[in-house]
């Protein structure tokens, strides 16, 4: 399993090792520990698991969970977090999952949208089948192109400085650099003002309507159960259910 080159915001170790600061509360994971629960997920595979935060809450249930990243840096956050042993950590690009038997694979913080090309999106939805068990359930949000989250991004009134512990003080800047739908680029810019190294991530997302999204399942051998809201974020995401289909 050979993972694909993440952004840096998710893979260099300085902006690995800041990144939850900036994320903030997580107020999206209790809806996906509900959604576990409704669906009598016990093993459960977090692609694109980041910093751990969601595998960490799963495993802390009593669920077999396994964190899949292809940030070596963001990895190595989660690593390092308490409660961390109870999770199976797997440095590995959402293409390149190993087959198992999962009952559950989710992907949240709308990791869904890195996949820009169709090829790949394809290849990361047949890897997650393959993962499950049969009759096994995918779970993903992904931002709703109408809503058109990056006007918010562009409106962005200045940076942001916060004192993080082991950091200092830190100034990150997010600016969008291309609208090419379906398409949309943006930068971030991170100073670290105890001894001014600046560190720029560049990231490109890719927004998809829910027609699409549902053909592309479709496609892949996955059954659309239902298409909800985002309790923390009404109006703007889809968050689709999904089950494996035989």
């Amino acid at each position: 399993m050979v993972p694909s080159v993440p952004d840096a915001i998710f893979d260099h170790p300085r902006l690995a090792g800041i990144y939850d600061a900036f994320d903030g509360p997580r107020d999206d994971l209790p809806a996906y520990l509900a959604i576990a629960d409704e669906l009598g997920a016990q093993r459960v595979l977090d692609v694109g698991c980041g910093t751990g935060c969601l595998a960490i809450l799963l495993a802390a249930t009593g669920r077999a969970v396994t964190g899949a990243d292809p940030a070596a840096a963001s990895v190595a956050v989660a690593r390092a977090k308490d409660g961390a042993a109870a999770v199976t950590w797997v440095h590995a690009d959402a293409t390149s999952l190993p087959p198992g038997d999962a009952d559950l694979a989710v992907m949240t913080g709308n990791v869904a949208q890195v996949f820009l090309d169709d090829q790949e999106w394809a290849q990361v939805l047949h890897a997650i089948r393959a993962a499950l068990r049969p009759g096994g359930y995918l779970v993903f949000e992904t931002r709703r192109p109408a809503r058109r989250a990056w006007l918010d991004w562009a409106a962005e009134p200045g940076p942001v400085t916060l004192d993080i512990p082991g950091h200092g003080p830190v100034e990150t800047r997010l600016e969008v650099t291309a609208v090419d739908l379906p398409l949309v680029s943006f930068r971030n810019t991170n100073t670290f003002l105890a001894d001014g190294e600046v560190i720029v991530s560049d990231s490109t997302l890719r927004f998809r309507d829910r027609e699409e999204l549902e053909l592309d399942l479709a496609a892949a051998g996955f059954r659309v159960l239902d298409v909800r809201e985002a309790p923390d974020r009404p109006g703007r995401e889809f968050v689709f259910i999904t089950q494996r289909t035989s």
